[in-house]
């Protein structure tokens, strides 16, 4: 694909409605000519993983026409699927999402058309995978604590990492939930962090749902 960002920009003004709505679905439709697959995920710290793997795989999504975009929340999901489908686009589309968002992704799904009474094996059947409980928990059983405070370590985060663990909330807590905790505390953090985590994995210790989506 040409110009994957300008793609995502218009498709998210499409999809908020508005004055602007109409011109956006307009250059979407425009820029979807280079396209076949779109892949919905909940946030840019989720898209930052996608193709952090796709990178380590040597593949390019943009030349295969794949266009990876973060919809802000699971529950815009319903919004985003009619946009790509037979009345919209008509691309083909995949997804990732948490379990806590797994009713937003199944319903949508269903309002869209692709079928009813899903399940989470007929949803992952339609290329839809459900990270337990979301990606962060995904990345960091992978690669185990000890795996991913080296990661922290080599971000040169290991010092405040520690006095964040300190910090009297986070006493007493598994680190797992500190680790998952400490990814969220700054802007950017998370996504940086879903790159480096991503970058860090054993090939065959990459979690099942984001391997399966780029299967």
């Amino acid at each position: 694909m040409r110009e994957p960002d300008r793609f995502r920009t218009a498709v998210h003004t499409w999809a908020a409605g508005g004055a602007d709505a109409a011109a956006a679905a307009t250059v979407a439709r425009e820029l979807a000519g280079d396209l076949r697959v779109v892949v919905l995920v909940e946030g840019f710290s989720d898209q930052c993983a996608v193709e952090t793997l796709a990178e380590r795989r040597d593949r390019d999504l943009a030349g295969e026409g794949v266009c990876v975009v973060p919809i802000g929340g699971a529950m815009g999901v319903a919004r985003y699927l009619r946009l790509f489908g037979a009345q919209g686009l008509a691309l083909t589309v995949r997804g990732l999402c948490d379990e806590a968002e797994e009713g937003f992704f199944r319903r949508g799904l269903e309002q869209a058309g692709f079928g009813t009474g899903l399940s989470r094996s007929t949803m992952q059947a339609l290329g839809f995978h459900v990270c337990v409980t979301d990606l962060e928990d995904e990345l960091i059983r992978a690669l185990g604590s000890s795996g991913v405070e080296r990661v922290i370590a080599a971000e040169r985060d290991l010092a405040r990492f520690r006095i964040f663990q300190n910090q009297p909330a986070q006493r007493g807590r598994p680190i797992e939930r500190q680790l998952r905790r400490f990814m969220g505390t700054m802007s950017g953090r998370k996504a940086r962090y879903a790159r480096a985590l991503v970058r860090a994995l054993d090939p065959s210790g990459i979690p099942r749902p984001l391997d399966q989506l780029l299967t």
